[in-house]
């Protein structure tokens, strides 16, 4: 059995992503893709070494199936016995959860407990650790929460201005997303930067399909944009982002609409693709826009708009701003929207460099402004491994 490597997995609900990973190294020497998942045409896709193979589920279509084919496929390529540890990514562990845990019963009872937060997510987590523990059940499984990074907010930044019992009763308080992500990119921003992580005042804009701001200050997180669920906060690929909460009387009164419609208007078909109606993908809004679509620019600047808007609130919580970090695929490739949110931010002492800013695209990690104190910088993300060094660390592997 290898030291470092580690078993990634991220499950959905008709999903389930894998990467085999040097918890060391960063290297990827395995990944796979299973899709449709409880479908008849369920599938996955494996690959190694540059070679990509697809082999159907049909006959085991669910999670197990996906994950036991994963097996046979380690085996074939000599890996099985090389993985020390699996790492599962949770997207919501509410309060119960303040960082990364080795599975075990009771973890698996409070991980269904945030099942109400997470109705989408968390069942699905559930069913790819059950199938994982049983096909991989002689090494350690780790559980890595979306969430957990975020429980040192303050309790004004994450308590919601309604009856308190509420809170109390059911939990409902802001508890943001992506915070891997987050841990991850404040890290290497600290290390390019040769600062301390406890002495750097950060706004880490994390931006892709799903977006979200997080002021961490010291280290630690001092609020985030997203809030009881992925929909609060910024304009996103099919999300609507901050709303006045009566949207839903008021669509209900004048379409008719009742809540599940509204939620589903609200999270699936709004932010870009709502504003634009060309798509929610912010490559194909930004090519639209280029050749004259003026619903596409005004996406866009609502976009840029709300994002420099979230910033600047952000530096309330950092108390003064040392670097501004953009991640994610937007973050990391749209050098036009990066000068925009850049040239809106002016005030805080920001000046983009439009040489480092064009060239810090396609994983490319550096700073891209002509300031200095603060500065902006692009840090791609890698949540996987950040996954797999945790589950290396508690495995006692690392």
């Amino acid at each position: 059995m290898s030291d470092s490597i580690v078993l990634v997995l991220n499950c959905g609900s008709s999903s389930v992503k894998g990467a085999v990973i040097d918890s060391k190294t960063g290297e990827v020497l395995f990944s796979c893709l299973g899709e449709k998942l409880n479908l008849p045409d369920a599938f996955i896709t494996f690959k190694y070494q540059g070679e990509k193979e697809v082999e159907d589920l049909s006959a085991h279509p669910h999670h197990t199936g996906a994950i036991e084919a994963m097996l046979h496929a380690l085996e074939r390529h000599g890996l099985d016995k090389k993985i020390g540890a699996v790492g599962h990514r949770i997207v919501h562990g509410g309060e119960h959860f303040k960082e990364s845990t080795i599975v075990d019963e009771a973890v698996i009872d409070n991980i269904q407990k945030c099942i109400t937060l997470a109705p989408l997510h968390n069942p699905a987590h559930l069913l790819g650790i059950s199938a994982a523990r049983n096909v991989f059940h002689h090494i350690p499984h780790i559980v890595v929460f979306d969430t957990a990074f975020h429980q040192t907010m303050p309790d004004y930044a994450y308590t919601y201005a309604v009856p308190f019992e509420l809170y109390k009763e059911t939990g409902l308080r802001r508890y943001g997303a992506h915070g891997t992500s987050v841990r991850y990119v404040s890290g290497e921003a600290a290390r390019m930067l040769n600062r301390p992580a406890d002495k750097l005042a950060l706004v880490v804009a994390h931006l892709g399909n799903g977006s979200s701001i997080t002021a961490v200050k010291n280290g630690k997180v001092q609020d985030t944009s997203m809030g009881l669920t992925p929909l609060e906060g910024l304009v996103m690929g099919t999300r609507c982002g901050d709303i006045d909460a009566s949207v839903f009387s008021f669509l209900h009164e004048q379409k008719g609409y009742d809540i599940g419609e509204i939620t589903e208007i609200l999270n699936k078909k709004s932010g870009l693709l709502g504003i634009s109606g060309v798509s929610n993908d912010y490559r194909v809004v930004e090519e639209s826009a280029d050749t004259g679509n003026r619903r596409a620019a005004l996406a866009l600047e609502v976009f840029a708009y709300r994002l420099a808007k979230y910033i600047a609130a952000m530096t309330v919580a950092t108390g003064h701003l040392d670097a501004l970090v953009f991640t994610g695929g937007i973050g990391e490739n749209s050098k036009t929207m990066r000068a925009n949110v850049l040239e809106k931010l002016g005030f805080l002492g920001l000046v983009v460099d439009d040489k480092l800013n064009a060239e810090m695209r396609f994983g490319k990690a550096g700073i891209i402004t002509a300031s200095q104190n603060p500065l902006a910088m692009v840090i791609p993300t890698n949540e996987e491994l950040m996954i797999a060094q945790d589950a290396a660390k508690l495995a006692g592997l690392a």
